[in-house]
């Protein structure tokens, strides 16, 4: 009966760090031999969770450079300044964004000028799916779900792209989205390539 119980409890141990990983996660093929010394957080697409922009961008760029792969992040405030002070890289990030959303194609000619014209050797591209408080299943929770890519500036190929959710039950006191935002970003992160 104690051996039975042993391996039940080794089990459900076995299960539960299984269940670790994150949603989803590709990485390209060249990303093996991709280390970018200067990464760029463009301004994440917050959809309609506007409580969000800007406090993600900071959380992104703070882990990165928590992880201590880069020898320089640049934060997505800093990228957002950059559009709004110059009409010409403005408008290159706007065409590459609106190419990307309506054909799904990474355009390695505008990706060139914005690694360019941002000296970095590749951006991150966040989207916010979730950032709100719900209820599922009967529990109450926290939740905030996001995308990320990583783009090679100068050849314009994502080299890394991810998605996951992280939810936090409550009763009374809701979690912080910010935290658990930073809790998601921390997981997906241990994914990309450096």
């Amino acid at each position: 009966m104690k051996k039975i119980f042993h391996l039940t409890v080794m089990t459900l141990l076995l299960f539960s760090f299984g269940c670790e990983g994150i949603r989803y996660s590709q990485v390209a093929p060249e990303a093996k031999n991709f280390h970018p010394k200067r990464i760029g957080v463009l301004p994440a697409d917050v959809g309609t969770y506007e409580e969000a922009k800007g406090v993600i961008d900071r959380i992104v760029a703070g882990v990165l450079v928590d992880t201590g792969w880069f020898p320089d992040v640049v934060s997505g405030d800093a990228m957002g300044k950059r559009i709004e002070s110059n009409a010409a890289f403005k408008k290159v990030y706007q065409d590459y964004i609106a190419k990307l959303r309506a054909v799904n194609y990474s355009d390695p000619e505008m990706s060139a000028k914005i690694g360019e014209m941002a000296k970095i050797d590749a951006f991150l591209l966040v989207e916010v799916d979730y950032w709100n408080y719900t209820t599922e299943k009967g529990d109450k929770i926290g939740k905030v779900g996001m995308g990320i890519k990583m783009v090679d500036a100068a050849s314009g190929k994502i080299m890394w792209k991810a998605g996951h959710y992280e939810a936090q039950d409550y009763i009374i006191i809701k979690p912080a989205l910010p935290d658990v935002a930073k809790s998601l970003v921390k997981k997906m992160i241990k994914e990309m390539p450096h």
